[in-house]
């Protein structure tokens, strides 16, 4: 027969044990309750709104590299912005009109991405005219009605319903709208074409522009006008050699496009109505 003194090691072990054990089933409940483990927390972090910026190469350029210097205005104008709380991004591509944007679906692209409370910056017009259904096929009817075109385009041979400049505005306004997002309309950059005197100034996509945005009531910055206005007093000479380069009429040099993205920015602070200059990072000069 075991002896009292012999037992009470294993006695003492064993309540020890049962001790732990109680211990850690009492813990384990007031940690995870019910025999669950915690869910691990979820930190939501918010999307800062985006900036669209959609057009044509005087918008984007490849950033000059392998451009022969060439820039739009799309890339400097980041700097005059509130990165921080902004979001940008330049979606123009060179060579694209108001029609070719939204066939070769470069468009859809940018709705797949846009969000309630972005904004989408748009200008179109220098590669909107040209034929219909030859060669870069790229022309919308010149006109902001709703007038169409059927044509058999030489590439494919298939059939395009080609409509105006003013019905590609509109749909991008639309579609913007529709997704909780705020268009702003820009008429294209001057050309560096002069005549006694004066920067020539849009006769069609810029007025048409400004035309559509009136009619669908948002917002207009005159970029045409704003900085032909400024090109004047400085003169062609001047005007020539430091915002475009000898061989090149239409697109601008990095110092044309910082030129131009500033006038973006005073257009915008000029707007009546402007939440997008809530993320503009400088006062007017």
């Amino acid at each position: 027969m075991t002896s009292p003194i012999q037992s009470t090691p294993l006695f003492l072990s064993r309540l020890l044990c049962f001790f732990a054990l109680s211990a850690s089933a009492l813990l384990t409940g007031l940690v995870y309750p019910q025999d669950k483990p915690p869910t691990p927390a979820t930190t939501s972090i918010a999307r800062h709104p985006t900036l669209f910026i959609i057009g044509d190469s005087t918008v984007k350029n490849g950033s000059g590299v392998g451009g022969g210097g060439l820039w739009g205005w799309g890339e400097p104008i980041v700097d005059l912005l509130d990165t921080t709380r902004l979001t940008v991004q330049n979606k123009a591509r060179g060579g694209r009109s108001s029609r070719t944007y939204l066939t070769e679906g470069l468009w859809a692209q940018v709705l797949a991405d846009l969000r309630p409370g972005d904004f989408v910056l748009m200008q179109f017009g220098h590669n909107d005219g040209g034929p219909l259904d030859t060669g870069r096929a790229r022309a919308s009817l010149r006109s902001i009605g709703d007038e169409t075109k059927v044509v058999t385009m030489e590439a494919t041979g298939k059939p395009e319903t080609v409509h105006t400049y003013g019905w590609y505005l509109h749909q991008y306004i639309a579609d913007t709208v529709a997704k909780g997002a705020t268009p702003i309309i820009l008429s294209p950059i001057p050309r560096n074409g002069w005549k006694d005197g004066k920067i020539n100034r849009s006769t069609d996509y810029g007025p048409w522009a400004a035309q559509v945005a009136k009619a669908d009531g948002v917002a207009f910055v005159d970029l045409n006008g704003i900085i032909a206005d400024r090109y004047d007093p400085i003169g062609a000479d001047k005007v020539g050699a430091d915002f475009f380069t000898p061989t090149d009429h239409t697109h601008t040099s990095l110092a044309g496009a910082k030129f131009n993205a500033t006038a973006v920015v005073d257009g915008l602070r000029g707007l009546k109505e402007c939440a997008l200059c809530g993320y503009l990072k400088y006062a007017k000069k």
